[in-house]
C-alpha cells in the first residue's frame, strides 16, 4: 500500500460490469447507482492515479439473449448490440462523473463522433496523463471479445498496472457465494489456479492476456461503500490474481 503522497498505482483500468448501475433486480439505467459509483471514482481519482473505466452492457443487453434456436439476428450482431449498450452505459456514467467535478471522456472503438472521441491509445494516454478519467466504450470494436478481455486488452495498451474487477461479491469463491453458504473465498490466487479451477470470475481470455504480460488484477466487491478508492490505494481487499 502506497503512503498518503504517493498513488499505489500510476495507471489502471477498473472494469464494471452493466449490472452494478442496473436498478435493484431490474434491466436499464439507474441513475441512483451510477452516480454512486461516479462519487466513488472521483474520490479515488483524488490519490493521484489515472484512471480508466470500461463498463459492462448486460443491464440494457447481452447478446447470448438472441443465441436461440430460430433466432433471426446473427450472433456477431448480437455482439455489436451489446458494444452499442455500453456505450449507453458510458454516456451516463459521463455525465455523472461531471455533476460531481471529475473531468471525463468517452472513448468508443466503434466510431461515432457525434456522442464520443475514437479511442486512440496516444489520445487516451494524453487524456488520463492530464488527470481526466477515461471511460472506454464498445469493447474493442470486433465481435466474440467479452467486455473482460476487452478490459485486459486495454490495460496492455495503456500499460496499466492493474485491472481492478469491481464485482458484487467479496472477491472470488470456489462457487457462487450467493447460492452456495459452503463457497470457499480465495484471498490470494495465481492465474494457473484461475484457469484449472475454472472460475467464472472473469473469462478465461482476459485471465490468460494477463497472465502473458504478468498484469495483477484484483477482484473486489463495488457495493460496500469506499470499497473503490481501496482498491485504487492498493489496500489489501477482496482476491489479488497474480504470479505472487
Amino acid at each position: 500500500m502506497a503512503n498518503e503522497t504517493t498513488p499505489a498505482f500510476k495507471r489502471l483500468i477498473l472494469k464494471i460490469s452493466g449490472e452494478a448501475i442496473a436498478p435493484p433486480g431490474g434491466r436499464g439505467i439507474s441513475m441512483e447507482s451510477v452516480v454512486s459509483i461516479a462519487k466513488q471514482v472521483q474520490a479515488a481519482s483524488l490519490c493521484g492515479t489515472q484512471i480508466a473505466l470500461v463498463l459492462g452492457g448486460g443491464n440494457i443487453l447481452r447478446g447470448a439473449q438472441f443465441m436461440t434456436q430460430g433466432a433471426h439476428i446473427h450472433e456477431a450482431t448480437a455482439h455489436y448490440m451489446g458494444m452499442l449498450a455500453t456505450v449507453m452505459n458510458a454516456l451516463a456514467m459521463q455525465d455523472a462523473l461531471e455533476s460531481v467535478g471529475c473531468a471525463t471522456r468517452v472513448m468508443t472503438a466503434i466510431r461515432m463522433d457525434g456522442v464520443a472521441e475514437p479511442y486512440i491509445r496516444r489520445r487516451a494516454l494524453h487524456h488520463l496523463e492530464k488527470g481526466r478519467v477515461i471511460i472506454l466504450a464498445a469493447g474493442i470494436g470486433s465481435p466474440f471479445v467479452t467486455t473482460d478481455t476487452g478490459a485486459a486488452q486495454r490495460a496492455l495498451e495503456l500499460e496499466a498496472d492493474i485491472l481492478l474487477k469491481a464485482t458484487k461479491v467479496d472477491g472470488v469463491y470456489s462457487s457462487d457465494p450467493v447460492t452456495d453458504p459452503e463457497a470457499l473465498f480465495y484471498p490470494q490466487l495465481t492465474y494457473d489456479e484461475v484457469l484449472a479451477k475454472h472460475l467464472k470470475i472473469m473469462d478465461q481470455g482476459a485471465v490468460t492476456k494477463c497472465m502473458g504480460y504478468d498484469l495483477p488484477i484484483r477482484v473486489f466487491n463495488y457495493r460496500v461503500e469506499g470499497n473503490i478508492e481501496k482498491a485504487v490505494r492498493g489496500e489489501n481487499i477482496g482476491t489479488l490474481i497474480s504470479n505472487f
